[in-house]
């Protein structure tokens, strides 16, 4: 049985499909080279969801000996393709608008291409929420990624649809390449915001939501003897996790007993990113003299200074390599 990202990726190429032959029809109709850049930019829609679909296959295959965090990061290399497919489009959109700049050409039968491209933007605004939605609650970066990007063609489309509307009841057929252009533009922003995701992803750039989310979720279930959280580094492998931290435990306590304290904390993290994969690989710190006065453990038998508060656990304390009391 297919993955369920395989399913709704395949969905989201077969819809683009159609919807690139229908914007297709509309240029060739009306021969707008505004049409013609939406038209384009379908094409990458297609070019990019056939790519994601293979990259979602790949990034679900189980980990092996030469991959041991699995195949997810794959889906980087996915979104930056589709962000370069992306990039690539609005250069030659731009150059085909700038080639209609230096003469006049007719428009032909506007409204009728004013309706198959309003048909198609309604489409893709239904698959475009779609995709966003289910990608996010699947954590996965190519579902997310490409719905994103369909919701960038509505955009287009609508402003297209408007610039066309106008030149159908004013005559200013100079219009067309303006919005050519202006697509273009665009279009070319959303490339590099797609390339710059997949780089980041590819370097490892801490994703400070993720980090925020795990800090939120051990502050919320503190347990005393967990004196301090550090050294954290979180790592996305398509919708998996890996997490390394330090957890500053109460130097007499017993391996079997510090073991316990590091599994919960996995189990909390863990349910607190449903439908995916986290591990955690946890280094337990010994405590030391000076964080006494900020550990909540106030029955401890071997404290040296009085407890004088309760430390909140932040960005700023908890990415560092060093205990709150160094």
């Amino acid at each position: 049985m297919l993955r369920k990202e395989f399913r709704i990726i395949l969905l989201s190429l077969l819809v683009s499909f159609l919807l690139t032959a229908a914007k297709f029809t509309a240029y060739f109709l009306t021969h707008s080279v505004a049409i013609l850049s939406d038209a384009l930019e379908s094409i990458i829609n297609v070019v990019a969801g056939a790519f994601a679909c293979y990259s979602i296959y790949l990034a679900g295959k189980p980990r092996d000996e030469n991959h041991p965090y699995g195949h997810g990061k794959v889906e980087f290399f996915s979104i930056g393709f589709e962000g370069a497919m992306i990039f690539i489009a609005g250069c030659l959109i731009l150059v085909k608008a700038g080639q209609y700049f230096t003469g006049a050409h007719p428009l032909e039968d506007v409204m009728q291409g004013v309706w198959l491209i309003g048909a198609t933007m309604l489409v893709n605004l239904a698959l475009g929420v779609y995709l966003v939605r289910v990608g996010r609650s699947l954590s996965s970066i190519t579902i997310t990624g490409n719905g994103q990007h369909i919701m960038t063609d509505v955009y287009s489309s609508l402003g297209l649809i408007a610039a066309l509307v106008i030149i159908h009841f004013t005559g200013w057929t100079w219009m067309d390449p303006l919005v050519s252009v202006i697509m273009g533009a665009l279009i070319l922003r959303k490339g590099y915001q797609m390339l710059r995701r997949s780089i980041s992803g590819l370097m490892d750039e801490t994703d400070m939501q993720v980090v925020d989310k795990v800090i939120s979720i051990l502050s919320a279930h503190r347990h005393e003897t967990w004196i301090d959280v550090h050294n954290m580094r979180v790592q996305q492998y398509g919708n998996n996790y890996h997490i390394d931290c330090h957890i500053t435990l109460p130097y007499y306590m017993e391996l079997s007993q510090a073991h316990e304290q590091l599994k919960a904390v996995e189990v909390l993290v863990d349910n607190g990113f449903p439908g995916s994969e986290v591990e955690f690989f946890i280094h337990a710190d010994p405590c030391i003299p000076s964080c006494c006065h900020y550990c909540q453990l106030l029955n401890c038998p071997v404290r040296k200074d009085a407890f004088t508060g309760k430390i909140s656990w932040t960005r700023e304390n908890v990415l560092p390599n060093r205990k709150h009391g160094e």
